[in-house]
């Protein structure tokens, strides 16, 4: 039975705005309060995400959230019609508005952990999604982002899904943006890299002192023992302090990796030979690490950049291609070292640049932009086939973006009632397009 590693992108929601929500962020704290385009946001991703099906990759899409969200500003004691929500919100607390207009959700690396049935004891594909405790934009997405994966991934026989983790800060959690898995071959069992910022319980353990660690090494524990994983199926290592105070606020900004390839800074780790060992002994095969120093790349370069926040795919011709933004080409001393990086006799053999320049400036590149999934054929054919793009799903939703998406949208805009009623309207005829039922809970 053949196996694939499927990509499903967030699609950007009609509220993409610059509030600049993100403290640890370099990209979202520097163009904040910046006019955004929402339609062109879209395109790009929708863009990108057909370009990778044209490949013949496996790709989907996941809904974006309902945003404004006038629940959460009603439960922290907003009153009102929804004009009026809106209205005191902004006066009384913009923060909290902007907050709840966040289109984050856009950014599916954060969406879950996802460990494939080849990894698992009950041979089910096994969703947690992230409980993102650490911002709360996010914190506010767990419960409608199970929704939307139950939706997309819905038959029970091969897909497990669990409720986010306790909403704690021992527990916080990130979803895939710290999470790798390496393999000889995606329908094999392989290793998963689990990578964390802190020790939330070991108060004597090395963590950041500038930004915050927003992956605990407990939360990776409690996801790995949800997946039904075995001890010889992980790896948890700490991604190193000094570089997250650096901005490189998840893993997937300083490492990506793909199959048998961990694409890395030499800055990114602590430990980092006992774990690369532990890697290599536990995969049982080889594994191609591959090293930017710093001397090459500093940490600023990458991650203004994005040059690990890339997308390593397995073309259908077997070779291996990085997904990259324009950013990386703009960049002299990344361009540079993506040009030598073909050359060098590893399984990475091309380059791919594509424009998401309205999620870089917000802080997401392409890799921020997808959730990995590996399923073999009877998998893939259980996923809501409407879900997967094709030539019919990528006209569909560009007229889609075309009909209810602003061209401009600032900060204040978020104050506009009518953004409510776009909204919605944009995710009930989405909700037809991609079949999936009830997932927004639109308050009345």
């Amino acid at each position: 039975m053949k196996q694939f590693e499927a990509n499903f992108d967030g699609l950007v929601g009609p509220t993409h705005n610059y509030a600049g929500l993100s403290f640890g962020n370099v990209a979202s704290y520097s163009n904040a309060a910046q006019a955004s385009n929402p339609k062109a946001a879209a395109k790009q991703g929708l863009q990108k995400a057909k370009a990778l099906a044209d490949l013949g990759m496996v790709q989907g899409v996941l809904a974006p959230q309902e945003r404004p969200d006038l629940y959460t500003l009603r439960r922290i004691g907003f009153s009102g019609t929804d004009a009026e929500v809106l209205q005191k919100a902004a006066k009384q607390a913009p923060a909290l508005l902007n907050a709840c207009c966040s289109a984050s959700s856009m950014w599916t690396a954060n969406a879950a952990t996802v460990s494939p049935s080849a990894d698992t004891r009950d041979g089910k594909v096994h969703f947690t999604p992230a409980n993102l405790v650490d911002k709360l934009h996010r914190s506010i997405e767990p419960l409608t982002t199970g929704n939307i994966l139950k939706a997309t991934f819905n038959n029970d026989r091969h897909f497990k899904h669990h409720l986010h983790l306790p909403e704690h800060a021992n527990f916080g959690d990130e979803g895939a943006a710290n999470h790798t898995r390496l393999c000889s071959d995606y329908g094999k069992a392989g290793v998963e890299l689990f990578v964390y910022g802190q020790s939330a319980t070991n108060p004597n353990a090395p963590k950041p002192v500038k930004y915050p660690a927003r992956q605990t090494l407990e939360a990776s524990q409690a996801v790995a023992r949800l997946h039904q994983l075995e001890d010889e199926s992980c790896v948890f290592m700490q991604q190193n302090p000094d570089v997250i105070d650096q901005g490189v606020f998840h893993n997937d900004v300083i490492s990506v990796g793909n199959q048998n390839v961990l694409f890395y800074h030499e800055q990114a780790f602590l430990d980092t030979e006992a774990k690369f060992a532990e890697i290599s002994r536990k995969m049982n095969s080889e594994v191609h690490f591959i090293k930017v120093s710093t001397e090459q790349v500093s940490i600023d370069d990458a991650v203004r950049s994005y040059l690990f926040n890339t997308q390593i795919i397995t073309l259908p011709n077997g070779e291996m291609a990085i997904v990259a933004p324009t950013d990386c080409q703009e960049n002299p001393a990344v361009f540079a070292y993506l040009n030598e990086l073909t050359t060098l006799g590893t399984p990475i053999k091309q380059v791919k640049y594509f424009d998401v320049k309205q999620s870089m400036q917000n802080g997401g590149g392409p890799a921020c932009l997808r959730l990995r999934v590996a399923m073999n054929e009877q998998e893939i054919a259980a996923v809501n086939q409407h879900t997967l793009m094709n030539d019919a799903l990528f006209n569909k939703l560009n007229s889609w973006v075309e009909k209810h998406y602003r061209d401009t949208l600032t900060v204040a805009d978020l104050a506009d009632p009518q953004l409510i009623i776009e909204s919605r309207t944009a995710l009930d005829e989405l909700t037809q397009i991609l079949k999936l039922g009830s997932v927004y809970q639109f308050q009345k």
